[in-house]
């Protein structure tokens, strides 16, 4: 059995599909963007503040679920341009301290409402 694992502490959903789903122990959430969950605006500031927000996103989503950063297992990280990636792996890195997730990183040609950056993540609950 699965449960989907919802909470307005991170953006909804903007089309068919849930912020996460929970699976025995593991957590696999949907990829996050940089959406503010109050305004459902982009932030602004850049990938910085993008970076941040899908962190945050991400962490209301594991703690929703029971979760949180020490317990992430694999991360996929999507930029739209690869030379943000040392300002991200700065950010990324002083989000998850001493504990490093598998992770992939790749560079794509457009995410969705042209977003600097996204993340998804799978993690025991």
């Amino acid at each position: 059995m699965s449960e989907i694992i919802n909470t307005p502490q991170a953006p909804a959903a903007i089309g068919p599909y849930v912020q996460a789903r929970k699976w025995n122990q593991l957590l696999f959430t949907s990829g996050q963007i940089a959406l503010d969950p109050q305004t459902a605006q982009i932030v602004a500031g850049g990938i910085e503040a993008q970076t941040q927000q899908v962190l945050q996103n991400l962490q209301a989503i594991l703690q929703a679920a029971g979760s949180d950063s020490q317990k992430v297992i694999k991360t996929v990280i999507f930029l739209k341009d690869m030379n943000d990636f040392a300002t991200v792996n700065q950010i990324y890195g002083d989000f998850f301290g001493s504990h490093k997730p598998a992770r992939s990183t790749v560079e794509v040609a457009r995410l969705p409402k042209d977003v600097l950056i996204e993340i998804e993540c799978i993690a025991e609950c």
